[in-house]
């Protein structure tokens, strides 16, 4: 019966995170403020709206931190797996090959972030009572690392972002939908989305009592799975208009999204210990992430290389078979 909750509630939460990515979308477009900027960080922002209220009411509500950090963990990789997918989806060549440069530094700055959050969990108890006002000093810094690297990414991408989003306005046909519709849509829809989230901890919670596994292997393959739906549906939609740099683009940008919601987590738990908290596999978890990371950089650079046969890149299959190997791990390390 569970599972069967939680397919349904993926399928309610891949529908109205869906509506919400593109009214998100709508609004970048109609306001004219800042849109390259507003488009790029609310897209991403969006699509791991699921991750926020999830993870959240797992920390507040089930006192289950190790839940919240691994469906954020596996969220990213499953967010970088999902280039695998893309791949296969891309036939004129390899995607990371039509991809631009500046998603380079998107994935430094991941690696950045990562590598903080891997600190975290190893020095997690040392941190305590190091911060201002019950917030880690951590967290402080994951929030303004992301903060400066949005800004320096926005700087990057302006021009190419306003061309693509122009010409995802004209043919989703933008000028019919009124601003004050696009609030109301995108407002009802990010409501239901935060209500979707916090029933599905539940379900996690409920899933690793009844299955004996590990908290954060639950949210690492099955809560990260059904978070990352909305970045799936947004990324092929991309993909499909030719729009490859929105689609890698919302992969690593939500991926800095997610990563910074351990700052929100730390500030929901309101104890200056959510760090000291979480375990080892959250770690392993982010090394791992890390290095999938580093094959999407080394691939956005070594353009040259050949494609394999049966239409797999040798970056999409690097990716999808570090994503299963560390289900593998995950699962045997709970």
């Amino acid at each position: 019966m569970i599972w069967l909750e939680l397919l349904v509630c993926g399928a309610f939460l891949i529908w109205a995170a869906s509506i919400l990515s593109k009214y998100g979308d709508v609004i970048a477009e109609k306001t004219g403020l800042g849109r390259a900027w507003i488009g790029a960080i609310l897209i991403a922002g969006v699509t791991s709206l699921p991750e926020l209220s999830s993870g959240v009411s797992a920390v507040v509500w089930l006192d289950a931190p190790n839940l919240a950090a691994g469906a954020v963990l596996g969220s990213c990789l499953f967010n970088l797996a999902l280039i695998a997918m893309m791949d296969l989806a891309y036939q004129p060549g390899r995607v990371l090959a039509k991809a631009q440069d500046v998603h380079i530094l998107s994935g430094g700055l991941g690696i950045l972030l990562l590598g903080m959050v891997a600190l975290g969990v190893e020095i997690g108890a040392d941190l305590n009572g190091v911060g201002f006002f019950g917030i880690s000093v951590l967290s402080i810094a994951l929030v303004v690392l992301y903060a400066l690297g949005g800004r320096m990414i926005a700087r990057l991408e302006q021009q190419r972002m306003t061309e693509v989003l122009e010409q995802e306005a004209r043919e989703q046909h933008y000028e019919k939908i009124t601003a004050r519709k696009a609030y109301i849509i995108f407002i009802l829809n990010a409501v239901a989305v935060v209500a979707l989230g916090i029933w599905l901890s539940s379900i996690g919670d409920r899933l690793s009592t009844i299955t004996g596994l590990s908290r954060s292997f639950v949210g690492n393959l099955f809560l990260a799975t059904t978070t990352s739906l909305p970045e799936i549906a947004a990324s092929l939609a991309a993909i499909r208009l030719g729009a490859i740099d929105l689609a890698i683009g919302n992969v690593l940008g939500s991926n800095l999204f997610n990563i910074m919601l351990f700052a929100i987590y730390d500030i929901a738990d309101g104890r200056a210990n959510f760090w000291a908290s979480l375990n080892n596999t959250n770690a392993f978890a982010a090394v791992m992430a890390m290095m999938m990371t580093g094959v999407v950089i080394i691939s956005l650079m070594y353009r040259a290389s050949p494609r394999l046969p049966y239409r797999f890149s040798w970056d999409g299959l690097a990716l999808a078979g570090m994503y299963l190997g560390s289900m593998i791990v995950l699962y045997w390390l709970s």
